[in-house]
């Protein structure tokens, strides 16, 4: 049987990608992560999300991992996944903590699992410590394929050299994950197009890229998107659609990213 390298796939087009995600709300909701992530979100604030999330058909509504029964419920029967981040935000946490969290939140319905990469252990920068944090994500990846869910991993790039950046794309890639993202959003900064273009060209077609953390209009996005993003995560989603429709958002998102 012949195969295909990665190398030989066309090259992602992301302007045709670009183009198409924002011809249409629909379209530009698929690839929003609709996200709640700040540690005072209550559970009416949840629900909300959800409700929005449910409202515009979000690619997901993302939450901590509290919340995900919560969501799971809310979201039942809509179609619309729950995401869910795991040693979030500093990635630091134990690969048994990372691997039982995954088990945990995948038992109670959720879909998308965006996990932290420990950045620490790729900033030692020794052989060993790469093979650590690429086995850190490969051990979320096996349990997440196994129960039909996707991964994400959040390299954190506001912390990261230009070198760094490409290692750890590559660890992620090589583990397995679904898609390369950007931020927490709580650390130094969030995703940047020159960023994004980045983990694009390691990616190619083999990976999704996520943009996240300080996205906040429709300006940001379309950005995001003609760099190479895949799916979008931000608060600001709902605004982001309305400024599509043509609508003036009156009110700043409540949620924050």
């Amino acid at each position: 049987m012949n195969t295909v390298a990665i190398s030989d796939l066309p090259a992602f087009d992301a302007a045709a990608f670009a183009a198409h995600t924002l011809s249409s709300p629909a379209n530009l909701a698929a690839v929003l992560d609709h996200t709640l992530l700040k540690p005072e979100a209550t559970r009416s604030q949840v629900l909300t999300l959800c409700a929005e999330a449910a409202e515009h058909r979000f690619a997901c509504a993302m939450v901590n991992p509290t919340w995900v029964s919560t969501a799971v419920h809310a979201l039942a029967g809509t179609g619309v996944p729950v995401g869910v981040v795991i040693g979030f935000p500093l990635g630091a946490t134990l690969s048994s903590s990372k691997r039982d969290e995954t088990v945990r939140v995948l038992k109670l319905g959720a879909h998308d699992v965006d996990m932290v990469l420990n950045v620490g252990l790729l900033k030692s920068g020794q052989k060993e410590d790469f093979e650590a944090v690429r086995q850190d994500i490969r051990g979320v990846v096996e349990l997440a394929h196994a129960g039909g869910a996707i991964v994400k991993v959040i390299l954190e790039t506001c912390l990261l050299t230009f070198e760094e950046k490409l290692r750890a794309a590559d660890l992620a890639l090589s583990a397995g994950a679904d898609f390369l993202k950007t931020s927490t959003g709580f650390s130094t900064g969030g995703a940047t197009a020159d960023d994004i273009a980045l983990l694009r060209g390691v990616a190619g077609n083999h990976a999704g890229v996520k943009a996240s953390g300080g996205i906040r209009s429709l300006t940001d996005a379309t950005a995001m998107l003609n760099a190479g993003a895949t799916r979008i995560g931000a608060s600001a989603s709902v605004r982001i659609i309305a400024e599509l429709n043509g609508q003036a958002a009156t009110t700043p998102p409540a949620t924050g990213y």
